[in-house]
């Protein structure tokens, strides 16, 4: 049974993710964290990390890190599979339609309308976390608030590589994982 859960909740992201995985963001909080409870919000932030320094889209990845956890291998492969099939099966459809009508005004018009809806998804999903990753609601957490200012300022002012300021701000972690005791 959870086999069929995991691949109905992923198939249901998969359904609803327009505009990618950062879009998907709220849709999987709410299967996993809310819906679910598979994940505490607290891991949820941690699957985010992760998906954010593997290779491939959030949404695939955050699938398979969840089944991962939730029902192990095969867990992974049927939520993987759950998040997969709807892309698979709606851009099929979708790109027959779209060279068929792709001058009519309305579909431009159907674009236009659906663009800001993603940006507010992406939006909301972002508050979400900065305050889960900030400790914003219980304590506030300086160091995180230092190391989120610190990266937000030189991916602004510098636009170095997303990886850089990962492997930096993993490096700042680590650093004050081991001086802290010292202090």
């Amino acid at each position: 049974m959870i086999y069929l859960d995991l691949f109905l909740a992923f198939f249901r992201i998969g359904l609803f993710s327009f505009g990618g995985g950062y879009a998907a963001l709220p849709l999987i909080q709410d299967a996993v964290v809310t819906g679910k409870g598979w994940l505490t919000m607290s891991q949820f932030t941690d699957l985010l990390t992760i998906s954010q320094m593997t290779p491939g889209p959030i949404a695939l990845n955050a699938s398979t890190f969840v089944g991962t956890q939730v029902a192990g291998l095969l867990g992974a492969i049927v939520a993987t599979a759950g998040c997969v099939a709807p892309s698979c099966i709606i851009v099929l459809i979708l790109a027959k339609l779209y060279f068929k009508y792709k001058n009519l005004n309305a579909m431009q018009n159907i674009l236009f309308g659906l663009r800001p809806a993603v940006v507010s998804l992406i939006a909301t999903a972002g508050v979400g976390i900065l305050f889960t990753a900030l400790g914003i609601g219980t304590s506030l957490d300086f160091i995180a608030l230092g190391i989120f200012a610190l990266a937000f300022l030189a991916l602004r002012v510098f636009k170095p590589s997303p990886i850089l300021i990962i492997s930096l701000s993993g490096v700042a972690g680590l650093l004050i994982h081991l001086i802290k005791p010292l202090i």
